[in-house]
């Protein structure tokens, strides 16, 4: 199926991480141009190599999405080698567990920080270009942790956030052919997660839960994101699709 996506130009702030390259390799799959943004210049470096390698045309750009300045940077060395961008993928973002009454207030500013004023800063950085152009994509990478997590209040009010940034965002920018979602990963099988010495736990604690039963891939997260992307959705805004095997509580 064509999405309609080739020579578009994709901006993905953690570009370069797991769920960011495979997003990254996708649309590349699909012919796009694609801007790998993320603070790790040796990630960066070797993600735009794997891209190239692919057949792509990536371009790599440092920069903290917490920071105004390093943003407007980043935008503005995609567009002096692009001329626009189409499609923007919030996706920067981590997270630091721990019960809210042992939390840190340093850990609280720092996940909503990056998830909801990254995507602030990025969004206004590249909306001007879309509403000049008339269209655009924004697709804001939430978590099913917006539902609720014990241990995770920060993280789960940054993506709960993000889903309502997401609905606002959607009314206000959809009469110029903008449209914005988000996507709500469940349990990704990455390397990271791979490495914990209760994985195998995890799993089947993950299977029991899942419709699906199975954990789910980068790849899956992936292909969401390039249709909500692409032209077809040209109708779908102000929405959060689950990327969760069927798993919400």
């Amino acid at each position: 199926m064509d999405l309609g996506l080739k020579e578009s130009t994709a901006f993905i702030t953690g570009g370069a991480g797991t769920l960011g390259l495979a997003m990254a390799r996708r649309f590349v799959q699909e012919g796009c141009n694609v801007v790998v943004c993320d603070t790790n210049q040796d990630a960066i470096d070797a993600a735009c190599e794997e891209l190239t390698a692919l057949g792509g045309q990536a371009l790599g750009v440092r920069a903290d999405v917490t920071s105004k300045d390093e943003v407007a940077q980043a935008v503005q060395k995609a567009t002096d080698r692009w001329q626009k961008v189409d499609v923007l993928v919030n996706n920067a973002g981590f997270a630091r567990d721990s019960y809210l009454t042992r939390m840190r207030e340093e850990d609280w500013h720092a996940v909503l920080d990056v998830t909801l004023l990254g995507a602030f800063h990025c969004s206004r950085a590249v909306l001007p270009l879309m509403m000049a152009q008339r269209y655009g994509r924004i697709v804001n990478i939430a978590s099913r942790a917006h539902l609720g997590n014990p241990g995770q209040t920060n993280y789960s009010a940054a993506k709960a956030g993000l889903i309502g940034f997401t609905r606002s965002l959607a009314l206000e920018s959809g009469k110029f052919g903008i449209t914005a979602n988000a996507v709500a990963p469940g349990v990704i099988s990455t390397p990271r997660m791979q490495q914990r010495p209760d994985y195998a736990e995890l799993t089947e604690r993950a299977k029991s839960n899942t419709p699906v039963a199975r954990l789910g891939d980068p790849a899956d997260v992936a292909a969401t994101v390039a249709f909500l992307a692409s032209r077809l959705a040209g109708f779908t805004t102000g929405e959060t699709v689950h990327v969760t095997g069927g798993r919400y509580a």
